[in-house]
């Protein structure tokens, strides 16, 4: 497994940004595509693939990085993150658009800073579990 723990992370900071570029641009795509677009996109579906996708990566990268380096705190705020963005997901139809959506940011930042924080201790430590 060369390099898994370092590209889990990276491509899960990836998904969390997606998130928030999601949660701040899509209504403003929908908006102005309206005119010219044959088809919708449903947002639930969206929102939906993004947590599919987050929830396995992120613990897979977590899950490694605590099973190699041995700090709790990394995986315990990430899944924080992770929960305040199903959380968030769940919510979407009794809370109002901007709580979800602060729900949503804070929470892809949260798994975001995790993966930091875990890629940042790999390179400190400048080990070799995953070369």
């Amino acid at each position: 497994m060369y390099k898994t723990q370092q590209n889990s992370d990276t491509f899960a900071i990836g998904i969390s940004m997606a998130c928030v570029i999601h949660c701040f641009f899509a209504p403003s795509l929908i908006v102005m595509s309206y005119g010219f677009l044959s088809f919708s996109v449903d947002s639930e579906i969206i929102h939906l693939v993004l947590l599919l996708t987050t929830i396995p990566i992120s613990l897979f990268a977590l899950g490694i990085g605590y099973r190699n380096h041995e700090v709790l705190s990394y995986l315990l705020i990430g899944i924080t993150g992770l929960s305040l963005l199903t959380t968030a997901y769940f919510l979407e139809d009794i809370v109002t658009d901007p709580i979800e959506r602060f729900m949503t940011v804070l929470g892809a930042s949260i798994i975001a800073f995790s993966h930091f924080k875990n890629y940042k201790r790999c390179k400190e430590i400048q080990c070799t579990c995953h070369d």
